[in-house]
């Protein structure tokens, strides 16, 4: 969903005129643009203090490199990069078409030709990537845009060639714990047989609403991936074996994209056939949405100025011959297939919500505007500064157990004393095997926290320490 530019974005980047804002993350922000020839693009940026990082530039290379491997037919084509602008950005088609995670809320759990179709379709998007030895290691529902002529499969931020371990941590474990193979979620090398577990796991989540791991903490999934059966309840009878050998444990043991395509693939049709009604008039509603849209810009607060749009922003008008179009549902549907994918380069965060619409929804009066708000400055009762993870980990979120905070930084665990700041106890977590109940528990390296009762868990470096702390 189109939401207006800020006040402070540029009007344009590269040849491309900036129409609005799709979404913004922790990465960088996705807009819609239009080219000099009048065709509609998505156009990815990062965000400056990433731009910076020469790793972050390689990344975005990369996943360039790989999204024009797997090319139209599969993917969002890429019609144009510049990673080495002052802001990088990648101007891609514009996919008018949902994630398959808002699909499958929208329409419910998929009927079974509906899965066999998205999973065979799939299945050659994979294929086409493994047979240039990429692989993708982070496929998930909400990296899969559902289209009426196809899947569409987007954000190669991690993507890597077979065997390049350039830009990731020995051990470290890298993609979403959901759907990460066993191997992966303990930082082993990522190969195709990878890929076809995370496909498995897409494919279960379309058919039931959830995936074969269930919901959680990332530490919990990560141990359920590696240990445990995968729920298959609510699989059809028939797909529920060909699942489950996509989700083995043992990589050798999966069947290969194409003798997965083999076993799914239930004949023929065009793929707008499988798909439910309510995914068809969603691509629709997308489609008029596009076609309709009216730049807008939101405004600058009084104490700034506001980056002036560029001439040739049109005013508002009534329905363009295009608009007049889309009153034909068979014309909303014909145009569904084309265009380019937008979510995932927003650094794991969520897209720019949108109006709550559905039954028995009242529109809010408009409050005052922001900027005419009077400001109220807080002031903290105290502060403490410590060590933060790598500069490619999110920093950790601090536990509050009874009346102390307790931090992690680094190899360190920190009680601090809720009221005054002061520190109460430290525990080097490297040095301290009393405290280590477990080592190499789930792979990588990031920092997790729980509390219960009279003890906190720390995970750590692959460890799982208990330290009591009351």
């Amino acid at each position: 969903m189109p939401f207006p530019l800020a006040h402070d974005d540029p009007p344009g980047l590269g040849p491309y005129r900036l129409l609005a804002r799709l979404g913004s993350g922790g990465m960088g922000t996705v807009y819609l643009a239009r080219s000099p020839g009048g065709r509609t693009l998505a156009l990815k940026t990062m965000h400056a203090r990433i731009a910076a990082t020469t790793e972050f530039r390689t990344r975005f290379r990369l996943e360039a490199d790989a999204a024009r491997v797997i090319g139209g037919r599969y993917g969002a084509q890429v019609v144009e990069a510049d990673p080495l602008a002052a802001t990088p950005w990648m101007a891609t088609e514009y996919v008018l078409g949902p994630p398959l995670d808002d699909a499958v809320e929208l329409a419910g759990p998929l009927p079974e030709a509906s899965v066999r179709a998205l999973g065979a379709a799939l299945c050659g998007a994979l294929g086409q990537l493994h047979h240039s030895d990429v692989v993708h290691r982070d496929l998930k529902p909400s990296n899969i845009l559902v289209t009426a002529h196809g899947p569409k499969v987007i954000d190669f931020g991690i993507a890597r060639a077979l065997g390049d371990d350039r830009l990731t941590h020995t051990g470290a474990a890298v993609g979403t714990p959901a759907f990460m193979s066993p191997e992966q979620a303990t930082g082993q090398e990522h190969t195709p047989a990878g890929d076809v577990f995370a496909l498995a796991g897409v494919l279960v989540f379309a058919a039931t609403g959830r995936g074969p791991f269930g919901d959680g903490q990332p530490a919990d999934l990560l141990y359920r991936v590696r240990y445990s059966v995968p729920d298959l309840t609510g699989t059809p009878a028939a797909l529920a074996p060909v699942l489950s050998r996509g989700l083995a444990k043992d990589p050798a043991e999966r069947p290969s994209t194409a003798e997965l395509a083999a076993q799914l693939h239930d004949g023929g049709g065009e793929f707008a056939d499988h798909l439910p009604d309510a995914v068809l008039a969603e691509i629709g509603r997308r489609a008029s949405e596009v076609w309709q849209l009216v730049p807008q810009r939101l405004p600058a607060p009084p104490d700034q100025p506001a980056t002036a749009p560029s001439a040739d922003v049109p005013a508002a008008r009534g329905l363009s011959r295009r608009g007049l179009l889309m009153a034909g549902a068979g014309s909303a549907l014909g145009v569904a297939g084309a265009g380019a994918g937008v979510w995932a380069w927003l650094g794991r965060d969520q897209p720019t919500p949108g109006p709550a619409t559905g039954p028995g929804y009242t529109k809010p009066k408009p409050g005052p505007s922001v900027s005419v708000l009077k400001k109220k400055k807080l002031d903290s009762v105290w502060q403490k500064q410590i060590s933060g993870p790598d500069e490619d980990q999110n920093p950790e979120v601090p536990l509050v157990a009874g009346d102390q905070i307790v931090m992690v930084s680094d190899a360190e665990a920190r009680g601090v004393d809720a009221k005054s700041g002061e520190s109460r106890w430290t525990f080097s977590l490297s040095f301290d095997e009393r405290r280590q109940v477990a080592t190499h528990t789930v792979g990588g390296d990031r920092q997790t926290l729980a509390a219960d009762g009279n003890r906190v868990f720390v995970l750590s470096d692959a460890s799982l320490y208990v330290l009591p702390v009351f």
